[in-house]
């Protein structure tokens, strides 16, 4: 089991950025893949980026360029870079980790919010 905590999230002008952090309870060394995830008002959780224990990285084509997933194992902590922020991504953005045994475990949120 692993429990997770974001932090970083808040008000920021569209062309700002932020970085969000997910802090894990145990050694994310060995976790298969850790991700950030995002739900708006209205509509459907979707991935956002996700990082496998070996270091690749995918995003989802609505952030490339903008957003960079990253993961610190010496301080079992996830990252997310958001830059060149847009109205449409605000929505609460989620720590995601797979471990394998044992399935998915979530955070609780951190709200982002884009305007001006």
């Amino acid at each position: 089991q692993v429990q997770l905590v974001e932090s970083g999230g808040g008000l920021v002008q569209p062309g700002g950025s932020l970085r969000l952090s997910c802090a894990a309870s145990r050694s994310i060394f060995s976790i298969a893949a850790m991700g950030w995830y995002r739900q708006a008002p209205g509509k459907e959780r979707e991935l956002v980026a996700i990082i496998t224990s070996g270091g690749s990285a995918n995003s989802a084509d609505s952030v490339k360029g903008r957003f960079t997933i990253s993961r610190d194992n010496a301080k079992n902590t996830l990252y997310l870079q958001m830059n060149s922020l847009k109205p449409e991504d605000t929505a609460v953005y989620y720590c995601n980790a797979v471990l394998i045994p044992g399935g998915h475990y979530w955070g609780q949120g951190t709200q982002v919010t884009v305007s001006s």
